[in-house]
């Protein structure tokens, strides 16, 4: 019983690593997306029987795919260690909500638009993009808290200062920051400019100084963040795949921790060696 289970599972995982396989899932995935969005048109209302079937033979195949990927386990928990296999196992449990259920029909829906979402667990690529964007959010999170500062500054100034040309835009310190990412995504910022320079002169040093500290600093800085972070990802990838340079760098720093250890090991042999043989002499002395 065990040979023939054994049997299949190394069946299961060959079929799994399958390149051909893969593409298969990709292009499943691709087309559950346009078939989400064919639902949209009013045109498709007359296909109604047939999205729907196809709907369904997506499901099946989803639900196939993933149950091929646990059986492939040698332990089903080793399954679930990965995130992304619980995130796409989460995925296909959810699109088994059926359709016909008036009560649960726009939850289904919703739940089959993440779908979508399950290339990101089937392209390394993805992964590592995905990756990279949450492990930057701490991070970023120092410089959005620093934006916000400035932003704060500069609304109070905005509202103190130009209230009186324009209520609408200065009114109070929330309007002032509305109209401030007005001008930091530089969405007619001008206009908003020229108005108040008919009666301060100076007020574009206001805007210049704001948007250089916004859209260039700050900005920059982010991308940076990010930047970081994916080449650090990239380089964890590389080592985990065995391909690249990272990895035959890091293979070369484990062999010479490896010859490091054994000349430490060797060096402390010769020592105790050198110790026996000075109390041997001391004792026939």
């Amino acid at each position: 019983m065990s040979k023939t289970f054994e049997a299949w599972r190394e069946r299961f995982e060959r079929l799994r690593a399958n390149t051909l396989f893969e593409t298969a899932v990709i292009a499943i995935i691709i087309f559950s997306a346009l078939l989400i969005g064919a639902k949209t048109y009013e045109e498709t209302g007359r296909f109604q029987q047939w999205l729907l079937a196809m709907d369904v033979a997506v499901t099946v195949f989803f639900l196939v795919e993933i149950l091929i990927r646990m059986a492939a386990e040698k332990r089903l928990r080793d399954f679930f260690r990965q995130g992304w296999n619980v995130f796409d196992f989460l995925i296909v449990t959810a699109s088994l909500i059926p359709l016909d259920d008036s009560e649960m029909v726009l939850l289904a829906r919703l739940l089959r638009i993440f779908r979508v979402l399950r290339l990101v667990s089937m392209i390394p690529e993805l992964r590592v993009l995905m990756a990279a964007l949450v492990k930057s959010i701490p991070r970023m999170g120092y410089v959005a808290l620093l934006m916000f500062i400035i932003f704060y500054i500069y609304a109070a100034l905005g509202s103190f200062l130009f209230a009186d040309i324009d209520d609408f835009l200065w009114g109070n310190i929330s309007t002032s920051m509305l109209t401030l990412f007005r001008v930091a995504t530089f969405e007619d910022w001008t206009d908003v400019m020229y108005a108040t320079q008919e009666v301060y002169a100076w007020s574009w040093i206001y805007y210049l100084t704001f948007i250089f500290l916004t859209a260039f600093i700050f900005l920059n800085m982010m991308i940076g963040i990010v930047l970081d972070v994916m080449q650090k990802e990239s380089v964890q990838m590389e080592i985990e795949s065995g391909k690249g340079e990272a990895a035959e760098l890091h293979g070369l720093r484990r062999d010479v921790r490896g010859l490091r250890d054994q000349l430490d090991r060797m060096e402390a042999a010769l020592g105790s060696r050198q110790e026996g043989r000075e109390v041997d002499r001391h004792g026939e002395d």
